[in-house]
């Protein structure tokens, strides 16, 4: 068994030997969508084209704007005269972020009392505008407590009322910065790796059905599941290597720390792979052509992304979708993942992570397994 096996594990590599194009696709792609994703996703944003309308004209006044320009995260694109101007630059997409200052706002602040500004946001895009706003509000925030404290300073008093104030002491763990970087390159490298090993498997099994040499290589002495074993072995050594390269791209390329242990990773990793390639293995039982297998690893890969948490919070789902997610082997690999290369625990804290992937590695394959050979039979 172990003899036949290993004689269908060298064919396999023999043929990627042969099969340039598609070494190129192991190695290349992967490296590109690390890249792409690494510098491209982000919760952060910069430069949001901004529409400024000064009506106060005061020192104040061009001190908050100066404040917005000089915060990086707006760029200041239309001068607007009045607040038409403001409207139309927002209609016309050539602003997503409109900021108002009011004629008395020196005034007021002078007096210590509040001075409101009018901001309006594009909500077509509801995410840049929620963290424009939020943006917003910090620079607003700071420029009046300084204010506050510069006013109290050349009065020597503060206008009657004591200044009382309540200060949040910030602490972030794991990742001081709150770099957006450190929170995707892990999760990327569990996307890509599900995606290329179930695209690999479903592809190639079906391949072998529609060109006619599954049936050749189920007439020689080789057995069912020695055949699924010695087919789907290649690919899980893949994916340990494709998981390597992209995860060593990421710490040398993106300086993302890796604080964990690697067993742990590479525990995980397998336990992950196995499930993975077990989907594969069922997409290839229902599919006879390769063009029904593109179309059924779209199906199937897409919802796991959505519902893995790489980018939409789990808690913030419907329920029924929360509980969907419990099926998704994604989940569980991203918490593993970014556990390790962050948080740097160990086993006694991610075993339901561990046990839930083993017991989804066991129930997919199996099934996968029971499948496969149906379809053979």
């Amino acid at each position: 068994m172990i003899r036949r096996i290993a004689e269908l594990l060298i064919k396999e590599f023999l043929q990627l030997k042969r099969d340039r194009s598609a070494r190129l696709r192991l190695l290349i792609p992967p490296i590109i969508q690390m890249l792409l994703f690494g510098y491209a996703a982000t919760f952060e944003v910069f430069n949001v084209s901004t529409a400024m309308l000064d009506q106060d004209h005061s020192q104040a006044s061009r001190a908050l704007t100066a404040a917005f320009a000089a915060s990086g995260r707006f760029r200041l694109t239309v001068p607007a005269a009045n607040r038409r101007e403001v409207r139309d630059a927002i209609e016309k997409s050539d602003a997503e972020i409109g900021i108002v200052i009011p004629p008395g706002f020196a005034e007021l602040l002078e007096k210590g009392q509040s001075s409101p500004i009018q901001v309006l946001a594009d909500g077509s895009n509801s995410n840049t505008a929620l963290i424009a706003l939020g943006y917003v509000g910090q620079i607003a925030g700071s420029f009046g407590q300084r204010y506050a404290l510069d006013l109290a300073q050349r009065t020597g008093r503060a206008l009657g009322r004591p200044m009382v104030n309540v200060t949040m002491a910030e602490r972030y763990w794991y990742n001081p910065n709150l770099n957006s970087r450190w929170f995707f390159v892990p999760g990327v490298i569990g996307t890509l790796t599900l995606i290329t090993i179930v695209n690999l498997t479903a592809f190639a099994i079906v391949r072998e059905r529609e060109v006619g040499t599954l049936e050749q290589i189920l007439v020689t002495p080789i057995r069912p599941i020695e055949f699924i074993i010695g087919k789907t072995l290649p690919f899980f050594l893949i994916g340990l290597f494709e998981v390597a390269i992209v995860a060593a791209v990421g710490m040398l390329w993106f300086d993302v720390p890796f604080v964990g242990d690697p067993l742990l990773l590479f525990a995980g990793t397998c336990l992950f792979l196995t499930s993975v390639l077990a989907i594969g293995l069922l997409i290839s039982t229902v599919c006879m052509t390769q063009q029904q297998a593109f179309a059924s690893n779209f199906f199937v890969l897409n919802p796991m992304f959505i519902l893995s948490g790489f980018s939409f919070p789990i808690s913030s789902m419907p329920a029924v979708l929360q509980w969907l997610t419990y099926l998704d082997p994604l989940r569980y690999f991203l918490v593993i993942i970014r556990s390790c290369f962050l948080k740097g625990v160990g086993i006694a804290v991610l075993w339901p992570q561990m046990a839930a992937l083993a017991a989804l590695s066991m129930v997919l394959l199996g099934i996968a397994v029971l499948r496969f050979r149906k379809s053979l039979d």
